[in-house]
């Protein structure tokens, strides 16, 4: 099988530091278009970040679609990431998992492997600190704003939270929820380098086109 383009931790650190947009894509939301071709689009458009998350199929399913997208990301220099599940980030020489607050502890995920990128989702301060202790490599903020595409047991956080959270911790850190592309210039001017989306992204009419006008955002 296919290893990654990235052999270390420091490696994925680089190419983590380096990436902007952070396009997640979920089938349920890239209408009826093949996730494959989605993938194929956002490295087209420039992404070195993605996230593969499945929430309502089964572990199958998301392997096949890491095995499938791991030449495009080594062709591309893309960092693939998969939501939740570290045996399949691990069966498919991805890069790294991103869990959530439910799902396995971090401890336990880099007992498992000293390499895999650890991203975890957090909420308030007290989570992001507890990540950063328990040896997470980048962790989320959010979800910043309204959002349909992720059920959450709190509210919007704001800006002003994000800030106050990204002002007492080290860790590198994305933001996601609800943000679209008159988002971006302000989110970068308050310190957020990683801006995760799912559905600006994901259902564009032409999605590489998309994440370049995205990703020029970045730079206003």
């Amino acid at each position: 099988m296919l290893k990654s383009c990235f052999r270390t931790r420091a490696e994925k650190a680089i190419a983590f530091d380096s990436a902007d947009i952070y396009p997640v894509i979920s089938s349920e939301f890239c209408l009826g278009r093949p996730v494959l071709d989605i993938f194929r689009a956002v490295a087209e458009g420039g992404a070195k970040l993605v996230q593969l998350r499945e929430k309502h199929q089964g572990k199958r399913v998301l392997f096949d679609l890491a095995v499938a997208c791991r030449p495009i990301a080594n062709e591309y220099g893309i960092l693939l990431i998969i939501n939740d599940h570290v045996d399949v980030a691990l069966a498919a020489n991805a890069d790294g998992v991103h869990l959530g607050q439910e799902d396995l502890p971090l401890a336990a995920a880099r007992s498992l492997s000293d390499t895999l990128w650890l991203g975890n989702s957090t909420h308030n301060l007290e989570e992001a600190l507890r990540a950063q202790e328990e040896g997470a490599d980048c962790i989320n903020i959010g979800p910043l704003f309204p959002t349909q595409t992720k059920e959450v047991g709190c509210s919007p956080l704001g800006l002003e939270t994000m800030k106050q959270v990204a002002a007492q911790i080290e860790l590198p850190f994305s933001v996601m929820g609800g943000i679209k592309a008159r988002h971006i210039p302000e989110l970068v001017r308050s310190g957020a380098k990683h801006i995760a989306m799912v559905t600006e992204i994901t259902q564009a009419p032409d999605v590489a086109a998309k994440v370049r006008e995205l990703r020029a955002l970045f730079r206003c």
